[in-house]
Parts: C-alpha cells; sequence; structure tokens
C-alpha cells in the first residue's frame, strides 16, 4: 500500500486525453532524434576516433547525460512543471547535435563526446512524457495513457532512421553532418508542441504539507522496488545489444543502410504493441505483462547467437524490441501506481537516475564486447547477446520473489 499522504486530486481524463495527444506528438517529432544519435552515435565514434573500443562510447555518453540529468530534470518539473522540463530536454537536444555537426567538421572525437553528453538532457526530458501521461489519468486509463504516449516512437521509429538514410551524406564530403542539421529542426520545432501541454504548475508547498517517504523508505517498498529493477533490466539489456547493432551489421559485410533498416525495425517493435500493451496491463495484471517482456528479451538473444545473416538481426532486434516494450511500460505502470503526489519528483527521479545507470553501463560494455573481445565481429556480436543472461536473472528472480512474497504493504 501506498504511504498515507495529503488527498489526491479525482484524476481528469478528459485533460489527461488531450496531454496524450500532445505528448504522442512530441514522442514522434522529438523522439526521431534518437534513432538518429543511435545509428550515427557508433558509426561517427569508429570513424572520429582511432580506438575501436571506443567507437560506442558516444551513446554510452548520451545515457551518462541522461543519468546525471534525471534527478534535476525531475526536480525542476516538480517546482516549475512539466513543459518547463521539456522545454530544458529539446534546448539540450539542440545544443548537442549542434556540437556534433561542429565535431565533425573539426573531425573532434571529444568534441563529439561533449555533444553526445549534452542530448543526454534530451533524452532524460523524453524519459518523463510516460510519467506525464499518467499524471492526471485515473487508475484504469493510466496504463492506457502511458502505453499511447510511448505509441509515439512508433512514427519516430520511421522518421529517425529514414532521415538518416536521406541526410546522412547532404554535407558531402563530411559524413553524417546533414543528419545531426536535422536533428537540430527536430528540437526547434517539436518543441512548439509543449506550448498546448496543460500540465499546470505545482501549487506552492504549504509549510506542513506531507513529503511522502523517504528514499530509503521508498526502496524498501517491495513494489516499488521491484519496478525499479524491472525497469532498469529491460531498458539495459535493449541498449545493450541495440547498441551494437549497427556495428554488428556493418562488419558482418551488410551496408550502412541496412543497419539503419535494422534499427528501424526494432524502433517499430517497441513502440508498436503500444497501442495494445495498456489493454494487456489491464486484462492479465502488470507482473504477468512484465515476465513477457523478459522471456521475449531472451529469446531476442537466442535469436542473435543462432548466426549473423541478414535475417537474425532482423528478427533478434524485432523480439528485442517487443520485450522492450512489454518491460519498460509494464515497470513504468507499476511504478507510477506506487507513490503519492508528494513522492512523485523523488521516486520518478530516482528511478530514472538508476534505469539510466544502469544502461551507461549497458552501453560501454556494448563497444567493448562488440569490438574487443575476440576478434572478430561474429565473435563480439555473441558476447554481447550472452551478457544478457546476468541481467535477465536478475529481474527475473526479483519480480519470482515478489510473486511469492507474503502479502505485505508495497
Amino acid at each position: 500500500m501506498v504511504a498515507s499522504a495529503s488527498p489526491q486530486p479525482v484524476p481528469d481524463d478528459a485533460r489527461a486525453k488531450r496531454n496524450v495527444a500532445v505528448l504522442f506528438l512530441a514522442q514522434a517529432v522529438l523522439g526521431a532524434q534518437m534513432p538518429v544519435n543511435f545509428v550515427l552515435g557508433g558509426l561517427a565514434g569508429q570513424m572520429l576516433t582511432p580506438i575501436p573500443c571506443l567507437a560506442t562510447l558516444p551513446i554510452s555518453l548520451i545515457v551518462l547525460g541522461s543519468m546525471i540529468s534525471a534527478p534535476n530534470v525531475s526536480n525542476l518539473m516538480g517546482r516549475y512543471g512539466r513543459r518547463a522540463g521539456f522545454f530544458v530536454g529539446a534546448a539540450g537536444g539542440a545544443l548537442g547535435s549542434t556540437l556534433c555537426v561542429a565535431a565533425l567538421f573539426l573531425d573532434s572525437f571529444a568534441l563529439f563526446l561533449v555533444g553526445a553528453l549534452c542530448t543526454g538532457v534530451y533524452m532524460s526530458a523524453q524519459g518523463f512524457y510516460r510519467f506525464a501521461a499518467a499524471d492526471q489519468a485515473s487508475d484504469s486509463f493510466r496504463p492506457k495513457a502511458i502505453s499511447w504516449v510511448m505509441a509515439g516512437g512508433l512514427l519516430a521509429a520511421v522518421i529517425g532512421p529514414q532521415l538518416v538514410k536521406a541526410t546522412a551524406d547532404m554535407l558531402a564530403p563530411v559524413p553524417f553532418a546533414g543528419a545531426y542539421v536535422c536533428v537540430i529542426a527536430l528540437n526547434v520545432v517539436g518543441s512548439l508542441l509543449f506550448l498546448a501541454l496543460d500540465a499546470g504548475r505545482p501549487a506552492p508547498r504549504a509549510a506542513d504539507a506531507p513529503r511522502g517517504r523517504t528514499v530509503g523508505q521508498l526502496l524498501a517498498t517491495p513494489r516499488i522496488l521491484v519496478a525499479m529493477i524491472c525497469g532498469m533490466v529491460s531498458y539495459a539489456l535493449m541498449n545493450l545489444v541495440m547498441t551494437s547493432t549497427p556495428l554488428a551489421v556493418v562488419g558482418c559485410g551488410f551496408g550502412q543502410g541496412d543497419a539503419a533498416d535494422v534499427v528501424m525495425v526494432h524502433v517499430l517493435a517497441m513502440f508498436l504493441p503500444s497501442f495494445f500493451t495498456g489493454h494487456i496491463i489491464n486484462r492479465f495484471g502488470v507482473e504477468k505483462v512484465i515476465a513477457a517482456g523478459l522471456v521475449i528479451l531472451a529469446a531476442a538473444g537466442l535469436a542473435g547467437l543462432a548466426g549473423v545473416q541478414l535475417s537474425n538481426f532482423y528478427v533478434a532486434l524485432f523480439l528485442l524490441g517487443i520485450g522492450w516494450n512489454f518491460g519498460y511500460i509494464g515497470a513504468t505502470a507499476m511504478l507510477a501506481g506506487a507513490h503519492t503526489i508528494e513522492e512523485r519528483a523523488r521516486v520518478q527521479g530516482m528511478n530514472d537516475f538508476c534505469v539510466f545507470g544502469l544502461v551507461t553501463l549497458a552501453s560501454l560494455s556494448s563497444g567493448g564486447l562488440m569490438n574487443c573481445l575476440g576478434g572478430d565481429p561474429q565473435t563480439g556480436w555473441a558476447a554481447v547477446n550472452m551478457a544478457m543472461i546476468p541481467f535477465l536473472t536478475l529481474a527475473g528472480g526479483a519480480l519470482i520473489w515478489f510473486a511469492l512474497r507474503r502479502p505485505e504493504a508495497d
């Protein structure tokens, strides 16, 4: 049970549905920059750095920037409202892409890393779209609101990779610079959507207002702890495998266009189930949906280990996307119903700090496993997929423990 606190306001699903529409479009337009960054981050890093093991470091720094930013963006939203945090996120994305363009023209790996770190501010803010969708939603509408906002990524999955294919050589002879210029435009134009967001500004806190549970008490709550673990693992495994995919596809003899298409299929699979994930959660329960996500992630690893034909990459990345969707949306819904309004900023900031912390480690490990373990891309790709095992064991064990524990306070 959630700790006692001030009365919750009556949810207004009409207002929530309006915000879902705005956030769906934001996910589609602004979110398109993430496939661009993940397709080109490793390839540009490999071009700029003389050390192959550091090729995926730009992607790792995007996630590190998200981890560092998450508590601060959450606190900013808690004080000034969701809209302020989302504007800051778009500004971070525009600045990061501007620095990446400059780095490509100057052939500077160090500057490219700084740009990647700034891009992490956007990635952090994007992570709060799903929480913003749940703010005014009723208990029954909340899982649907979260999943519908995430479904905006379906359009982003098409827009991002197509931008890569259409604009990567637009500013030849500097590879990839054109795509990053387009990302700047996405942030500027997409940020205008937040003017229509009806999120309001938090009311001033009274001196005697309840502050909710401490971080230690929150982490001691089984539902919060298990939701965080499953969310961390779902996102980390997706990032672990996806980060290395462009390098593996190109390293196994296929083209950059093939890599972009594989990533597009992956991102489509990440967000396509979102149209019905909320309904599935309401019907079968959040724990079963998370468990299904973990099983599908394991199947993705098996598909990756089965071979390095282009069809293997498509199947593995398709399953990886679906597994992430069930695991991550399920964990988000589980977490969103486990805290009070007073605890919202603390819980969500703590959760995303931990999620992106593990994702940072996963993305750093991905490049090392892919380029530095073994002497060829096939061996590196196999190592990446084998590395999923301990993560899946952790999340699966936590979920089983939660299901078997005595019915105590959640």
